[in-house]
């Protein structure tokens, strides 16, 4: 089966990334920080035998870690989250992927592994979901575009991971929950990560 990972990356440029996380910890460690994250998230990717798409939040950027012979680049389109990962999926099915996994930039403890093991249980379910420690998602999977998971949900709140498990209960969609991990939008999720980013 055509299979494809979305990664959604904001571009690096110091003071517009992790800006929770540079609020208490200042601009340089954010975006340092995040530099890491971009690294860590091309390691465990650029191997993988799926199609892989960089959407970018503001711009293409030719001179990054995103290697052109390995990942497609484009530009998120939509005013909000949901909207700018349905857009997504739509591109990608569009291509006539069977399945897709979306994911970002925010988790050091998501590996190769995690994401491959998505994709089998794409086999079996309807949707597959990493839920994060702070409510929300470090990855989303499909094998269809279902537009109800992307409307009415309060993004970047602790509710997401709980509103979108009731979508999918409404319209009787079968779910696969992976592994809890940690993303790091804030000072405290430093603690919580398993992974060294020092």
């Amino acid at each position: 089966m055509k299979e494809a990972l979305l990664i959604f990356a904001k571009n690096l440029i110091n003071g517009e990334v992790k800006t929770r996380l540079a609020a208490t910890m200042g601009n340089d460690f954010a975006f340092s920080l995040y530099k890491q994250l971009l690294e860590h998230t091309v390691s465990i990717t650029n191997h993988l035998p799926v199609g892989k798409t960089i959407f970018y939040s503001t711009y293409i950027d030719g001179q990054d870690v995103w290697s052109h012979g390995i990942y497609e680049k484009q530009i998120q389109a939509g005013e909000d989250l949901g909207e700018r990962m349905k857009n997504a999926f739509s591109y990608i099915f569009d291509k006539e992927y069977e399945k897709a996994i979306i994911i970002g930039t925010d988790c050091f403890e998501i590996s190769a592994a995690i994401i491959m093991n998505a994709f089998a249980h794409l086999n079996n379910h309807d949707i597959v979901i990493g839920p994060a420690t702070d409510g929300g998602y470090y990855l989303l999977g499909m094998k269809q575009v279902h537009a109800e998971l992307f409307q009415n949900i309060y993004w970047s709140t602790s509710n997401v991971l709980q509103q979108t498990l009731a979508v999918c209960i409404d319209q009787n969609l079968s779910v696969h929950l992976l592994t809890e991990l940690s993303d790091i939008d804030i000072e405290k999720d430093l603690d919580k990560t398993k992974y060294s980013y020092r």
